[in-house]
């Protein structure tokens, strides 16, 4: 049976490379929507090749420009406009599988209308869990959604988990989970160069083609703060039990320790085409388009804890973990505001932890009980943050 795919976030890195792998099984899987925000070249040009259903973009006047563009083409793709479109595709009954690969919050609600579906969710969008992890994850208990993780260090831990992980690791077995990062471009720059920071330069990382946003997540290692918090809700753990490793040849995607001693690592060349591919097929396995692992050509690998004097973006997102509630929502919005910031060149590379702590400190966190909740709290972090930064520039 031919498997259908929506995927949110066509444009990006993730979508991309979904695309591509797709491309390679044309046989088995039909892109049934495509959608983004406002990115209409690429977006039409996706649009020739895969002749979907439907497209959708959250930016109407961008929609509408798809739209006029696909009728002059003579294409039939039927065009959705507005932020309820992007949960309309990901809730077709067309599409068995959603990739979620919107950046940021942006992706919460389409993502969590896949679950609501039932769909096999492809997750990309770790912000869906660390703005409402408990809600998220009780859609797709409720609604019968398979959840599968995109992001290479979580996919490499779901490979390696036991049968009936959900159910609680120490029940299965697992001592800790030990979640690889490389350091990003920052590793080893001495702390008083980090001021004079670029856009440019917290955006080339070492190993990864990534966004711009996620780029920066990288460098300011809030990357791997949000990822132990999406952690703690796939494989219902808790922080106590994830052990951070900087591992600067991105090889090693993370690993398993078990009680007996053993540790389970799952390795694979950088490329984001190996989860896609894995999640895509899973329980199969399908040829992704990545080259094969040359360990003869990888001499060593390395690892050292990360230094949370470098990178306080770790220590800020361990302690809204703890907090509870909304507190992680309201680390992800003021981090997301702070990076704006900087990529638009309004706040320097280390105020992003600065602004994020005084958001934390100034935005009462509350029990997550509702969407509502989330969504208010996280507009007020995001205020909390311009506000400083129009203090600091008067």
């Amino acid at each position: 049976m031919v498997n259908g795919v929506t995927i949110l976030g066509s444009t990006g890195t993730i979508g991309v490379n979904t695309l591509d792998v797709i491309s390679r099984h044309r046989d088995r899987y039909r892109v049934v929507a495509l959608a983004a925000h406002r990115n209409v070249e690429t977006l039409l040009a996706q649009c020739r090749t895969w002749r979907p259903a439907y497209a959708a973009l959250a930016d109407e006047r961008s929609a509408e420009t798809l739209r006029a563009q696909l009728k002059c083409e003579g294409l039939a793709t039927e065009v959705l406009d507005g932020v309820r479109a992007l949960e309309t595709v990901a809730a077709l009954p067309e599409a068995q599988s959603v990739m979620a690969a919107i950046v940021g919050a942006a992706g919460l609600l389409p993502t969590l209308a896949a679950a609501r579906a039932g769909k096999r969710v492809l997750l990309a969008n770790k912000e869906a869990l660390v703005m409402s992890g408990r809600l998220f994850m009780e859609a797709v208990r409720q609604h019968g959604a398979t959840l599968l993780p995109i992001d290479s260090e979580h996919n490499a831990l779901f490979q390696c988990m036991p049968p009936g992980f959900e159910q609680g690791l120490e029940r299965v077995g697992v001592r800790r989970i030990l979640l690889t990062g490389s350091g990003g471009p920052f590793r080893r720059t001495p702390p008083q160069e980090l001021g004079a920071v670029t856009p440019e330069q917290a955006c080339a990382h070492p190993n990864w083609v990534m966004g711009r946003k996620i780029s920066v997540d990288s460098a300011t290692m809030m990357n791997k703060g949000l990822e132990v918090i999406e952690a703690c809700w796939l494989f219902n753990t808790t922080p106590d039990r994830i052990q951070v490793v900087i591992h600067p040849q991105s090889i090693i995607h993370s690993m398993v320790e078990y009680a007996d001693g053993s540790v389970l690592a799952q390795l694979g060349n950088p490329d984001m085409r190996t989860p896609i591919a894995h999640a895509l097929a899973w329980p199969e396995r399908v040829e992704s388009g990545v080259a094969s692992l040359d360990l003869f050509a990888r001499a060593h690998f390395d690892f050292e804890p990360p230094d949370e004097r470098r990178f306080p973006c770790l220590r800020l997102a361990r302690q809204a973990l703890a907090q509870g509630g909304t507190a992680t929502a309201i680390l992800n919005a003021a981090n997301e505001a702070a990076v704006a910031a900087f990529l638009e060149r309004r706040a320097g590379y280390l105020q992003i932890p600065e602004l994020i702590e005084r958001a934390l400190e100034e935005v009462p966190s509350h029990p997550a009980s509702s969407l509502d909740v989330i969504l208010r709290d996280d507009a007020l972090a995001r205020d909390c943050v311009e506000r400083r930064l129009h203090e600091a520039a008067a």
